[in-house]
């Protein structure tokens, strides 16, 4: 496997949404690609919001998005947040998604980040171990409300 970790295009939005159709990631439940579409050009309004792809060839085999926040606090110093971090189902086990975490870690370095953080489910204990195999520690609590 030749992996490539990439900043996703407009081209990778049906791919990206496949991989969100999993049932053990958004339940099947996944936006129109016209809907996708609207939104990823929304990404390009914020200073540092990216969608990443990992492909093997033409085949996207996982994604992640990552935002890089400027923050007051903290002297200045941004910090970074991962979200909707997937892996095709029959990929998973080789190594991408550990790849793409290493990558995000990376990019969020090169920003001058001072945290990387991320969110999991409660229910997801196999993503919680793997987050933690990576070097991730839980950190305090996380809240949440429906507006």
């Amino acid at each position: 496997m030749s992996l490539v970790i990439r900043q996703a295009d407009t081209a990778d939005l049906p791919s990206v949404l496949a991989l969100y159709a999993q049932l053990d990631f958004n339940n099947g439940q996944v936006l129109t690609e016209q809907a996708a579409q609207q939104i990823f050009a929304e990404f390009a309004r914020y200073p540092s919001y990216r969608l990443f792809v990992a492909t093997d060839g033409p085949v996207v085999l996982g994604s992640y998005a990552l935002l890089v926040m400027h923050n007051l606090a903290h002297g200045g110093t941004p910090s970074a947040v991962v979200e909707d971090v997937v892996v095709a189902s029959d990929q998973q086990g080789r190594g991408i998604g550990r790849q793409l975490m290493s990558h995000a870690k990376d990019q969020a370095r090169v920003a001058g980040c001072y945290k990387l953080t991320l969110s999991s489910n409660r229910q997801r204990q196999a993503a919680h171990a793997f987050y933690e195999s990576l070097g991730f520690d839980q950190h305090g609590l996380s809240f949440v409300i429906e507006p």
